[in-house]
């Protein structure tokens, strides 16, 4: 039998309805909508209703897929969500939006890796796919950031949005879906990006609230560093080992944490602009769904076409950090 690769198949978005911009935060907190723009290139994020939870938007990105590919339920095997916003401990999410969906012949768990979590997710996907094991594979990256945001802190308030994104992997023969990856970590980042409040170390109480544990909490300068470096240096490595250039990508699809970060990366990698994907200015960090919202606004406005390159890259709170280089299969 031919070595199996995992393609991307299908996938569906969703964004909630309400739009925070920049002249709301000017009212809330001592900014700026010009001190946004020009140190994040955020303009506006979207803000799940009280209601709404990381499964629910995961569930409304499903059935966007399936308005857009005819997606049968019962023929998934297996659901990965990438969050750092669960509903709750347990059930995962990756359960309730099986019970939502109807996908009632899978299995599935959640995946914590902060702002790269639908990277390791889509390689934990690739190698199920691989298997042979599993034909019909469903990567979700959903995430409610504004329950985990500091309205009062203004260094992070504006940064973050909430969003439900889904792509579903099937088995192919062909060179094509995910060629390569390369997926890291490096614990001492617990210093610099971390949410304190609420696991086993500090149980939700009344002093873990008063102290705004359960907020996100960065130290954005190190931050800034170590995603620049290892984000290029990730992609640089797939790219040199693949025997590509940089010339040979259609598209540059980075996480979308802030617009100099981006331009960084590019920079380094000496890329055109039309090569970079950035829409960061419409959702701000939606975290573990900034990378499929680029995979989905690209092929929506026929920057992505079957066989096109796309080099993906990310890094998150742990540290964090991964490339995948995918050739993609899907037609415009």
């Amino acid at each position: 039998m031919k070595n199996l690769n995992a393609k991307i198949t299908a996938f569906g978005k969703y964004v909630p309805e309400k739009v925070l911009d920049n002249f709301d935060f000017e009212e809330m907190v001592d900014t700026t909508d010009k001190w946004i723009r020009d140190r994040t290139g955020i303009v506006e994020r979207h803000i799940a209703a009280d209601d709404e939870a990381s499964s629910d938007m995961g569930s409304k990105a499903f059935a966007d897929m399936q308005e857009r590919f005819d997606v049968d339920p019962e023929e998934i095997d297996l659901i990965l969500v990438a969050t750092i916003t669960p509903d709750m401990f347990f059930p995962s999410t990756a359960a309730l939006i099986q019970d939502n969906i109807g996908a009632k012949n899978a299995w599935g768990f959640d995946l914590s890796a902060a702002c790269s979590g639908f990277v390791f997710a889509l390689e934990n996907a690739r190698r199920f796919i691989e298997s042979g094991d599993y034909k019909k594979v469903l990567v979700f990256g959903t995430e409610k950031m504004s329950a985990i945001t500091d309205y009062e802190d203004r260094s992070t308030c504006v940064l973050f949005g909430d969003a439900g994104t889904c792509v579903l992997l099937e088995p192919t023969e062909d060179e094509e879906g995910v060629l390569d990856s390369i997926v890291k970590m490096d614990g001492m980042g617990k210093d610099f990006l971390y949410m304190k409040g609420g696991g086993s170390r500090n149980p939700a109480s009344h002093e873990t609230v008063d102290k705004k544990m359960h907020y996100i909490y960065q130290n954005g300068r190190p931050v800034f560093k170590y995603a620049v470096n290892n984000m290029v240096d990730a992609g640089t490595e797939l790219i040199e080992r693949n025997g590509v250039s940089n010339q040979d990508l259609s598209l540059f699809i980075p996480h979308q944490a802030n617009k100099r970060i981006i331009d960084a990366c590019a920079s380094r990698l000496d890329l055109d602009d039309d090569q970079v994907m950035i829409n960061i200015d419409k959702y701000g960090n939606t975290t573990a769904a900034t990378i499929p919202l680029g995979i989905i606004d690209a092929y929506d406005n026929s920057r992505l076409d079957k066989n096109d390159l796309a080099l993906l890259t990310a890094f998150g709170g742990g540290f964090t950090w991964g490339a995948i280089l995918l050739k993609w299969s899907i037609e415009q």
